[in-house]
């Protein structure tokens, strides 16, 4: 027996259950229209939420950043790698989301497990929701801290097992939009909760930032400051259609990280083209909030209308409208039946979700027009018709 012989054993019955991933190559730009594994497509399954990816402005401002600085940033930022647009960056962050400082790390993966891992460890406790993010599950697994997931968006649960603890350092972390659902986390409540019981709260608010708000400034920074939500996280690669990720919060925070944060100490800094292209991005959020009315135009048309075909949705306002059809194989094949119709919506299944809540994780655009929702509208009625509606959908 080779030594890998037991792996192609687990990935075949991955494949026999429905599980199997397999990657899909873009051939352009980043947009609603665009070229998958050589075939013109109509996606509704990125996460550009305001359409800022492919916008002339972020790439002109990205093209001369590269002019000027290179391609690469060529060190972590503590060797030689941070660069003026990182600084400024940083700033302009902080601005923006009412925090002492800001700072960048290279994927908002690192930042979560890079921040509860700096945070909290084994005299500690941590608590997450039970549907937060595997990045934050991860950073609190593994960060010596006793863990604990409460459920989904229960304070009542959540407050029952705070009681119940005597640690030296207690931090509540939470999505803010969950990523699958698109549901919002009860912000309000879980501060209250934090100050009742002397805890720390951290919010990873990847999905919110740049799309929800008056300013765009997400689902915390507009009603709550750093007293109240202590570790603010928020992506670039999102809304902002750039890459990377940040925390914000207090000098003693930022500078504890910067300290203590392995991924953020021992990665090689984002190119600073992108931190110029991503100042484009921050500076065409708040100047054009046109771009979050039309996107909540596109969501609200889309429930209304996905209702009459009858198809149950979930709970969501953003920009995440997950259909969940429970069986993976039904899933499947509603994504393989969408695609025959030139459609790209993806089909999620477990581990991502729960067993049993298989869905389609539909997603939207400000770029999208009236006119593409309607083809997603009428293929998923002609699928209706074709297949029915699933039995048994799961919420």
């Amino acid at each position: 027996m080779s030594a890998f012989d037991s792996l192609r054993t687990t990935l075949t019955e991955r494949q026999q259950a429905h599980l199997y991933r397999t990657r899909r190559t873009l051939g352009q730009a980043q947009q609603p229209e665009t070229v998958i594994d050589g075939k013109p497509m109509l996606t509704f399954c990125s996460n550009d939420y305001l359409g800022l990816a492919n916008d002339p402005r972020v790439v002109a401002r990205f093209q001369a950043a590269a002019s000027t600085y290179g391609v690469g940033s060529g060190a972590s930022h503590l060797v030689n790698g941070h660069s003026e647009e990182h600084h400024q960056l940083e700033q302009e962050l902080a601005a923006f989301t009412g925090r002492d400082r800001a700072l960048l790390f290279s994927t908002g993966f690192m930042a979560n497990l890079g921040t509860i891992q700096a945070l909290v460890d084994k005299p500690d406790a941590v608590f997450e929701d039970r549907l937060n993010h595997a990045s934050l599950l991860d950073g609190g697994l593994h960060s010596g801290a006793k863990f604990q997931r409460y459920l989904h968006n229960d304070v009542d649960n959540l407050t029952r097992r705070l009681e119940k603890d005597q640690s030296r350092r207690r931090l509540i972390v939470t999505d803010g939009v969950f990523s699958m659902d698109g549901d919002c986390a009860p912000i309000g409540e879980l501060v209250n909760c934090a100050q009742q019981h002397n805890a720390w709260l951290m919010v990873d608010d990847a999905h919110g930032f740049g799309c929800i708000g008056s300013k765009g400034q997400g689902l915390v920074a507009e009603h709550f400051d750093q007293n109240q939500v202590q570790v603010l996280m928020g992506t670039l690669g999102k809304a902002f259609g750039t890459s990377g990720a940040f925390i914000a919060g207090s000098e003693t925070l930022i500078e504890t990280l910067i300290q203590f944060a392995r991924p953020y100490i021992y990665t090689t800094a984002i190119p600073p083209a992108v931190a110029a292209a991503t100042r484009t991005s921050l500076q065409l959020v708040q100047t054009e909030p046109e771009r979050r009315t039309q996107l909540n135009k596109l969501i609200q048309r889309f429930r209304q209308e996905a209702k009459a075909l009858g198809l149950t949705l979930m709970d969501s306002p953003t920009p995440i409208q997950p259909i969940v059809l429970g069986s993976e194989t039904e899933t499947l094949a509603w994504s393989q039946a969408l695609e025959a119709e030139g459609l790209l919506v993806t089909a999620i299944r477990p581990p991502t979700v729960a067993k049993g809540s298989a869905r389609l994780r539909i997603t939207f655009s400000t770029s999208h027009t009236d006119a593409q929702l309607d083809r997603l509208l009428d293929s998923l009625d002609k699928i209706c018709q074709q297949r029915g509606l699933p039995n048994g959908i799961q919420l």
